[in-house]
């Protein structure tokens, strides 16, 4: 897959650069239907991992709808994420509850730069893919911390 495992990343800030990077690839998939981007992503995870699909419903229209909620709302934040800091980490206790492990971060991360690379197409690139993979990672890091 090209990416290196989450266990094995470093977290740092994100820089101002990244962070814009990020947002204006998000804005280009706005014009995409988000069930669309949801289904594909989850195709992809469930492919990997055919064990992860018994933690999901049937029918995954609602899941798909909060996934590309919860990632407008991380992005179009990403430069003020300390003010939904308690949200993520409450988001990483749910999946606590429903049964992630800490080996499933790498797995949803290869999955997700796997589907905004499918998205984004031919502007996708390396610089935009590190600036994923370091927003994806903050997030992953953020939501796998108990307090």
């Amino acid at each position: 897959n090209g990416y290196p495992p989450f266990s094995q990343l470093l977290t740092a800030t994100m820089s101002e650069a990244e962070i814009l990077l990020v947002k204006k690839s998000w804005k280009k998939l706005q014009g995409i239907d988000p069930a669309l981007m949801a289904d594909l992503f989850y195709t992809k995870l469930f492919a990997s991992q055919p064990v992860l699909r018994k933690m999901f419903p049937t029918d995954m229209e609602m899941q798909h709808q909060k996934l590309m909620d919860m990632l407008n709302v991380i992005v179009t934040r990403l430069d003020l994420l300390h003010e939904i800091s308690p949200d993520i980490s409450a988001m990483g206790d749910r999946h606590t509850g429903y049964g992630v492990e800490p080996s499933h971060y790498d797995c949803v991360g290869i999955a997700l730069l796997w589907t905004l690379e499918k998205g984004i197409g031919k502007e996708w690139n390396a610089p935009l893919a590190a600036a994923w993979q370091k927003c994806y990672n903050t997030i992953a890091l953020q939501m796998s911390i108990t307090p």
